[in-house]
């Protein structure tokens, strides 16, 4: 299924991060084990946000992805989401 994974970190937490070299790191081994067909990075409310797209073949992966994260200061939110193909399937299942 493909999800939107938003990572948004407490400013000091990411502060540390970046000033100890483990934020690079961080974002490389997400990287590596999302694999995400699409990665953005901005600004939400002042905190530094990621947003990742990825197939998550299973929930029983969220706390490995998930725990990482919280573990370096960062708030998870992770939902399934549809690019444009997907909607155009499921509103041709509609049964009107």
């Amino acid at each position: 299924m493909r999800v939107l994974l938003t990572g948004r970190m407490d400013n000091d937490a990411a502060n540390q991060a970046i000033a100890d070299g483990t934020m690079p790191k961080l974002l490389q081994s997400l990287v590596e084990q999302i694999k995400p067909e699409a990665a953005y990075f901005t600004t939400t409310n002042g905190q530094r946000t990621c947003f990742f797209v990825f197939d998550m073949q299973d929930s029983s992966q969220m706390p490995a992805i998930g725990e990482r994260l919280f573990a370096n200061g960062m708030s998870v939110a992770i939902r399934p989401v549809m690019n444009l193909e997907d909607l155009q399937k499921g509103l041709a299942a509609i049964d009107r």
